[in-house]
């Protein structure tokens, strides 16, 4: 977790993430619309189940996978690109799938104030966004 000239993580910086970030959402875009589109003939998505069931299908999908590359490679595949990983703050060890799904959910709470949430990481010391506090959770340089 340390780099061997200092006794802190070499925490991923926030353009990284962001970098990271961007990359997991074209995947989801080119991967998911189409199949959306052509699989199942929509035009707009929606989370209300009275207007689509699939929309909250594939939502949770999109849950499943995130949590599962979380769980499984440490990171997503923006992120294991740009070469950094998740860990639990305080051991550095993998988080607990538990602690993962709390990071997904607080996803939406570091997006609902204008994205606030994850601009935090420019700023904090440990470059954490809020749903990584919330979570206990920071991201750093794979040291692979």
């Amino acid at each position: 977790m340390a780099s061997s000239s200092s006794s802190s993580p070499d925490y991923a910086g926030f353009w990284q993430r962001a970098a990271a970030l961007l990359i997991d959402w074209l995947i989801v875009i080119v991967v998911t619309v189409p199949v959306m589109v052509l699989g199942f003939g929509m035009r707009e998505v929606s989370l209300d189940p009275a207007e689509h069931s699939w929309d909250l299908l594939a939502f949770l999908a999109i849950a499943i996978m995130v949590v599962g590359f979380w769980r499984y490679c440490g990171a997503t595949p923006g992120k294991i690109a740009l070469g950094v990983r998740i860990v639990d703050a305080s051991t550095g060890a993998p988080p607990s799938l538990a602690r993962l799904v709390v990071r997904f959910l607080a996803y939406f709470l570091s997006a609902l104030p204008l994205y606030l949430g994850f601009l935090w990481a420019a700023v904090d010391r440990r470059k954490q966004g809020w749903h990584d506090k919330i979570a206990r959770t920071i991201v750093i340089n794979s040291e692979d």
